[in-house]
């Protein structure tokens, strides 16, 4: 079997693998490839570091359980299968007056790796994490035994996958439960703020009265200014014009994104106005779909994600230390996200999300420079009991996520001995 050189999407990381397609949701487990030290399961390849790689070992592609099984409309259920995208569901939910109870900030995954990685989105304040919403699942280990995981059936597999980051086996089918909607626009607000302690009044203000929250920061200073976004699905029926979607065909040979680029865009993108508006649900919660390969914009080097979580007990300082460590350092992020967490617990027992404040900060990838600035950062985030998101990561050392993950041990009992991945290596491996 030839190996495929894959990439994670920031491409920095690029790893050899032999690819084995999972025929069928009801076929037996394939046979790891000879040579082949273990396996993980692949969907669309999104999640920014290595948790999707797995270097010296096989990836198994989930593409062919791309089947629904059913989806009653009355009561919003949605039986599918792991390898069927959200940006599907999307297609056939949003004509029926229903939408996903919780979305990352791309379409393009899989149920399988939103369960995996138990995304996030806007609302967390009000439905928590992806995993809040799954009903149950099968999951299929190496030995081939099938479990069906439930909160009641299975319970402790049902916590360990959800958020166990693809290692406790296949997942090969899913039952979701959608939440209604009125149609496909969104009731949006815009509102700048000049500095944290006013993005956290406007949290404040804005949890009870809008289902999504989110704000966007200028990090070509620390300040801490910025543009706070929060919406409803609105009630308006009526038909507006849909967004274009472009696309990167190549990556350019040098990386389009620079302090001047990001300067520039930060200028033009705080000139955007104040007040309300509506919009169709795609661009409000996919704007980066709606350019496709957008990761190439980095050039040949790729980037790096960094999106730490910050106990809601230690308020908004450590963010400010953070920005003020990125202005330090001399850098800047192109896409800086700031967002709340709410109090609503995940049944995953490695779920990243927990009730605080997370940051996510894009950085091109140069070399020493940025890594002298993820010291900087980890330290702040390990001094106030953070932990980092492993679906965005490619670098943290052992000891920041053991720090992180205090369930970790038992975690480790749910692992599949088949599967392992290059980020669960290099982090239980690592100091």
């Amino acid at each position: 079997m030839a190996q495929q050189i894959l990439r994670s999407w920031g491409r920095v990381l690029a790893a050899p693998a032999d690819v084995v397609d999972m025929p069928a949701a009801a076929a037996p487990f394939p046979a790891l490839p000879a040579g082949s030290s273990s396996l993980l399961p692949f969907g669309k390849g999104r999640s920014y570091g290595d948790s999707c790689l797995n270097p010296g070992g096989a990836l198994l592609r989930t593409k062919n359980l791309d089947h629904f099984i059913s989806f009653d409309k009355d009561t919003g259920i949605l039986v599918c299968e792991a390898g069927v995208q959200l940006a599907d569901i999307l297609r056939v939910i949003v004509p029926q007056g229903w939408f996903l109870p919780v979305t990352p900030g791309t379409r393009f995954v899989t149920v399988g790796g939103a369960i995996a990685n138990d995304v996030h989105g806007k609302n967390h304040h009000r439905n928590g994490a992806f995993g809040c919403h799954v009903r149950r699942f099968e999951l299929l280990r190496s030995n081939n035994e099938r479990l069906i995981c439930s909160a009641e059936e299975n319970a402790d597999w049902f916590s360990a996958t959800i958020g166990g980051i693809g290692l406790t086996g296949l997942i090969t089918w899913v039952e979701l439960q959608m939440q209604p909607i009125s149609g496909p626009w969104m009731d949006v607000e815009t509102l700048h703020f000049s500095s944290l302690d006013e993005f956290g009044k406007l949290t404040a203000e804005s949890d009870s009265r809008f289902e999504y929250v989110v704000a966007w920061l200028d990090c070509s200073d620390a300040v801490g200014r910025g543009i706070f976004f929060r919406a409803n699905h609105s009630a308006e029926t009526e038909q507006y014009k849909k967004p274009l979607c472009l696309s990167l065909p190549v990556v350019p040979p040098v990386s389009f994104v620079n302090n001047l680029s990001i300067k520039l865009f930060n200028t033009l993108y705080n000139k955007k106005s104040d007040g309300s508006s509506r919009a169709h649900y795609e661009p409000f919660f996919y704007p980066l779909d709606g350019v496709g390969n957008w990761n190439r914009i980095y050039g040949p080097k790729g980037f790096y994600q960094y999106q730490c979580v910050i106990p809601a007990r230690h308020g908004l300082a450590p963010i400010q230390e953070m920005l003020a460590a990125v202005s330090k350092n001399g850098m800047s992020s192109f896409l800086s996200v700031l967002k709340g967490f709410g109090s609503k617990p995940s049944p995953g027992m490695m779920s990243f999300p927990c009730e605080g404040v997370t940051l996510a900060l894009d950085f091109a990838n140069t070399g020493a420079s940025v890594q002298r600035l993820f010291a900087a950062l980890d330290e702040i985030v390990a001094g106030v009991d953070g932990r980092l998101y492993p679906a965005k990561d490619g670098r943290m050392s052992g000891a920041l996520f053991r720090a992180g993950y205090p369930v970790l041990e038992k975690f480790s009992t749910f692992v599949d001995p088949a599967f392992s991945s290059g980020f669960w290596r290099r982090v239980m491996e690592g100091k």
